[in-house]
């Protein structure tokens, strides 16, 4: 990262997403602070990718991600779960990068009373939807300036992690370009997610059955399923 990380940001999504692992992200909130180093990310290139919320023009609910870059873009999945984006690339440009999973660095009795269901300290941020809870964070950090220090919810900045430490794949869960290796992660960690491709949901009729295909564009898997061979 430079002295300026919203510089950085500014960059093309796939250059900056293995930059954000190592990166720590935390929440200081009435309950005490919580910090999670990044272990896990997936690149969302907006307009060129069918994996995007982005992808068919601006929305209400994807805003954020065409305002300027180092913003939280929150959203809510499943009717039930939280995920946490950081905005990239410059203004307009509807580039984020979702992140996937990492190690709970501080406050882990106050990330384990937010997850009471996680069996070990490396299941209390592994998953998107498990990192947002682990941070106690909701709808209401959608929009939130990361890069500000002075913000609850903030990126604390520091050394990535070197390139032969990462590995590549395709992101979890996705029906819009399912195949593309924008998915990043430091190889042998074991806060790191597994991975689990996108399964059409199928519908029984009178006749036959028949799969039911719907774009998921950023669905995120749950952490079960099949660990994916690191791909280098």
């Amino acid at each position: 990262m430079t002295d300026d990380p919203r510089d950085a940001l500014e960059r093309p999504i796939l250059q900056v997403a293995p930059t954000l692992l190592g990166q720590v992200v935390e929440h200081e909130s009435p309950q005490g602070l919580v910090a999670v180093r990044l272990t896990e990310v997936e690149a969302y290139d907006g307009p060129n990718d069918p994996g995007s919320h982005s992808y068919r023009g601006r929305t209400p609910r994807n805003a954020v991600m065409f305002g300027p870059p180092g913003h939280a873009y929150v959203y809510f999945t499943y009717g039930m779960h939280w995920c946490l984006n950081l905005v990239c690339g410059p203004e307009g440009r509807p580039s984020a990068v979702l992140l996937r999973a990492g190690e709970v660095i501080e406050g882990e009795e106050l990330a384990r009373s937010r997850r009471p269901a996680a069996r070990t300290a490396r299941d209390l941020a592994r998953g998107p939807a498990r990192l947002a809870q682990a941070l106690g964070l909701d709808g209401t950090f959608n929009g939130v300036d990361v890069c500000d220090p002075a913000s609850p919810l903030r990126m604390r900045w520091g050394r990535s992690v070197a390139r032969r430490r990462i590995s590549r794949g395709p992101r979890v869960g996705l029906a819009g370009a399912p195949d593309w290796p924008w998915r990043f992660w430091v190889d042998g960690d074991p806060t790191v997610s597994a991975y689990r491709p996108y399964a059409a949901k199928r519908r029984r009729t009178t006749a036959t059955t028949v799969a039911q295909v719907e774009p998921t564009s950023g669905t995120l898997g749950d952490g079960s399923g099949p660990r994916e061979t690191p791909s280098g």
